[in-house]
């Protein structure tokens, strides 16, 4: 059976005091729709249809492999799912109806409900939650077991006060019943509005079969209002994902202070130190030291890696290799097998070749360095000239003594060696030296002179 979903996305969010849609705001480095719409894709969705409305290009700017429909004008929910009646309501199947301001749920509880949807033959099924009786949820009134509707706490009844079940917001339905339902709904109340809750009631009245769906955590469905809530949902979810990591054989050494984003990957035995953010596609493999504060973007990292107070993004970090502290890795850097990588080094668009050293104070962009290769404090590729970028290759075994310009392009071959403190031009041969700096000279009792003109000097500028 096809399964659909319909992800409400259309709100403005005017409590979160921002310019940008409530759905755009980050949870953990990722989107608050985009964690809805990527656990649809884990549970194997066949269609997901987001309805998109106040600056509905940045929501459409973030996804990719769903439909978006348009609510331009805000009616209520019910309003919001028709429009997608054109693409599904001949569809057979079944369609979930999800909030994407509840970034918390689980592909685990949406494949709960689907199945407890179709082994009731449901037509309709309430994801529900207990909850506090003081809590200004919309109720579930159940009778013989049948859900026959949803009641706003405050239009609860006196005998209904007492009723702990509460409606989520999810839902999951026969997909041509819930668009010959919604035909019924009108905007017959105080906001003039459409609402999916009607759905159940015009269900009921058609003696479909309506059920609910008892969740244990309502923290899953949540939705996100204000920014308390945006940064609550960022601690659940840091947890979620950090008892995880510990159950799967990392070591994380203070939870609390640990941010991993959801789509990270860590190999068993691999320890993260405190303050650490790991965000992006970033791979971890085994039994490596992630040191404190280092910040991971997108970063693939294989076994037996260490790195301390860094930050690196957009590269590959291969078996052995020692980086930091204080290093900066950006932009499709290739850093190759045991490579030791040092204090304040910074480099981007590089490939580093195997037991390469840069041991401190050195910039390499725009660079493809060989194996072997030991490499000065100050050196710089010089890369930029104004306008264009060009490259600098480094042959295996080639030394470069510190305070090194490499002058790109240009071409340092095997063996070469680069005297300190030369500005290089010019490619240099394999097994030759470059030296390209000014002639030493020795002025003798100069600096007696040079002390009394800067004496002169303080009186006149001090009468």
């Amino acid at each position: 059976m096809k399964i659909y979903a319909i992800v409400l996305a259309a709100g403005k969010g005017t409590r979160m005091k921002s310019q940008r849609p409530k759905v755009v705001h980050d949870v953990l480095y990722k989107p608050m729709i985009n964690h809805v719409v990527d656990e649809l894709k884990l549970m194997g969705v066949d269609e997901t249809i987001v309805v998109v409305g106040h600056e509905a290009q940045q929501v459409e700017a973030i996804l990719d492999n769903v439909e978006f429909v348009y609510q331009k004008e805000q009616l209520g929910t019910g309003h919001a799912v028709l429009q997608a009646k054109d693409i599904l309501k001949d569809k057979e199947g079944i369609t979930l109806v999800l909030n994407g301001d509840a970034p918390l749920i689980r592909k685990e509880t949406l494949q709960g409900l689907v199945e407890f949807h179709m082994n009731n033959h449901n037509q309709a099924t309430v994801m529900s939650a207990d909850c506090d009786v003081s809590n200004h949820y919309g109720r579930i009134i159940k009778e013989d077991g049948q859900v026959i509707g949803i009641v706003e706490y405050k239009d609860l009844q006196e005998y209904q006060m007492d009723v702990t079940e509460m409606n989520t917001g999810e839902y999951c339905f026969d997909n041509q019943k819930l668009f010959e339902a919604l035909d019924e709904v009108t905007n017959e109340n105080a906001q003039n509005e459409y609402y999916l809750t009607d759905v159940i009631g015009i269900m009921n009245n058609k003696q479909l079969k309506v059920d609910a769906y008892k969740i244990d955590d309502f923290n899953e469905v949540g939705g996100i209002n204000d920014r308390i809530a945006l940064a609550q949902a960022t601690q659940i979810l840091r947890d979620r994902i950090n008892q995880e990591h510990l159950l799967n054989g990392v070591t994380i050494i203070d939870p609390h202070n640990t941010y991993i984003g959801r789509d990270v990957v860590i190999g068993e035995d691999t320890i993260i130190e405190p303050g650490c953010i790991l965000k992006g596609k970033t791979v971890i493999g085994k039994d490596c030291h992630i040191g404190p504060y280092c910040e991971l973007t997108n970063v693939t990292i294989k076994d037996n890696v260490e790195i301390k107070f860094s930050v690196i993004s957009d590269s590959i970090i291969e078996n052995g290799v020692d980086i930091g502290p204080y290093a900066r890795l950006r932009t499709n850097c290739h850093i190759l097998e045991n490579v030791h990588m040092g204090n304040f080094v910074e480099m981007k668009k590089a490939i580093f070749g195997k037991n390469s050293k840069a041991a401190h104070l050195t910039y390499i962009g725009d660079a493809e360095v060989g194996s072997d290769v030991n490499i000065g404090c100050g050196t710089i590729t010089v890369n930029y000239d104004g306008k264009n970028k060009s490259l600098t290759k480094i042959k295996d075994n080639a030394f470069i003594g510190c305070n090194s310009n490499l002058i790109a392009p240009v071409t340092i071959e095997k063996n070469a060696f680069i005297a300190a403190g030369s500005t290089i031009t010019k490619d240099v041969e394999k097994d030759a030296m470059g030296i390209a700096r000014a002639k030493q000279v020795n002025k003798e009792g100069y600096s007696k002179v040079l002390k009394e003109k800067r004496l002169k000097e303080f009186e006149k500028r001090n009468k």
